[in-house]
């Protein structure tokens, strides 16, 4: 069982990360909240609705970047803004996506020529392109060198400075001290642990950490007793 008896309450405005080894149920329960996989029992409540009811309206609402986010490489990245921006009622122009995302270097370049930090870029101005309520991210920064990585900090940072709530996937210890209020711990489909970064890293105590300040990553190993990336 990919998810056991989890549960979770994500308050409006927060940045809300999910930490843990692969196969822990990350990507399991971000996908049952996106309404990509049906949850055997429980009830999943987002925004206040239900995908079984609402499914419509949620998919107006909500913005979601995919782990592997695959976009045609032949468009350029205007086409493809606009493409997206074609499926949602409301939203931002191309214009105010692109340069909420620093491409406007870019507009006229097809996909396939971007860098891996530009195609991030554009895969979260897609996912914004509906103006969403709640954004969800599947480990948004893997594989992206660190100027990469904080240009997309920065661009969801000014998402969450209006108003915006995001639920991310992370396996960057120092991403989720950067960006989440919360984060929890996930193992074997289970919470085990959840709280803000400074709390966790309180509770793991000092006879645990004594040669330097604890951080998220002493917490995760001693409440799992794996590295990030282990099976």
């Amino acid at each position: 069982m990919a998810v056991n008896g989890l549960s979770l309450t994500v308050p409006r405005g927060e940045c809300f990360g999910l930490l843990g080894p692969n196969g822990a149920g990350k990507t399991t329960t971000i996908e049952i909240l996106e309404g990509l996989l049906e949850p055997d029992e429980g009830e999943v409540e987002v925004l206040g609705l239900t995908w079984r009811a609402h499914a419509r309206d949620l998919r107006q609402r909500l913005g979601i970047q995919l782990q592997e986010t695959r976009l045609a490489e032949k468009l350029t990245v205007e086409e493809t803004l606009r493409l997206f921006r074609s499926f949602y009622h409301r939203g931002r122009s191309v214009t105010e996506l692109i340069g909420l995302v620093e491409l406007e270097g870019k507009r006229s370049s097809r996909v396939g020529t971007l860098s891996g930090g530009q195609r991030q870029r554009l895969a979260i101005a897609c996912a914004l392109a509906g103006a969403p309520d709640l954004l969800f991210l599947d480990e948004p920064t893997t594989g992206l060198d660190p100027q990469s990585r904080r240009q997309l900090w920065a661009v969801l940072g000014r998402f969450r400075a209006g108003g915006g709530t995001i639920v991310l996937t992370t396996h960057d210890m120092v991403e989720a001290e950067t960006l989440c209020d919360r984060v929890a711990v996930v193992d074997q489909g289970r919470i085990i642990a959840v709280g803000t970064p400074g709390e966790l890293v309180e509770s793991l105590g000092a006879p645990k950490v004594v040669t330097h300040r604890g951080t998220l990553e002493d917490v995760f190993m001693a409440l799992t007793g794996r590295h990030l990336r282990d099976d």
